[in-house]
């Protein structure tokens, strides 16, 4: 099969890239450049084309959406109960500053 071979994805998944595509047309992006903009997408959301049923199609812990990634990684820990909590808008700015 060719690598530009669409016939894997799903109906939804067909009708996403085409939505993400009109999108990215109306912004004034070239067809050929909002094609692979809108596939990329729907790569990163779906995981790619269709999936065969099984065990082995979990989506893994990388799944998350990057913001909540960043929360996480810029969490601490509190001294009495040991859980994570996000930074304060506060914390954030002292961050960014670099002190």
């Amino acid at each position: 099969m060719p690598r530009d071979s669409k016939n894997k994805y799903t109906d939804k998944q067909k009708r996403m890239a085409e939505h993400i595509e009109e999108g990215y047309e109306e912004k004034g992006v070239n067809d050929e450049e909002a094609a692979k903009r809108a596939w990329a997408t729907v790569n990163k959301v779906s995981g790619g084309g269709e999936k065969a049923g099984g065990s082995g199609n979990k989506k893994s812990a990388r799944s998350k959406s990057s913001a909540r990634k960043s929360v996480a990684r810029n969490a601490v820990r509190t001294k009495q109960t040991g859980r994570r909590i996000a930074p304060t808008a506060e914390e954030n700015q002292h961050r960014k500053s670099g002190c």
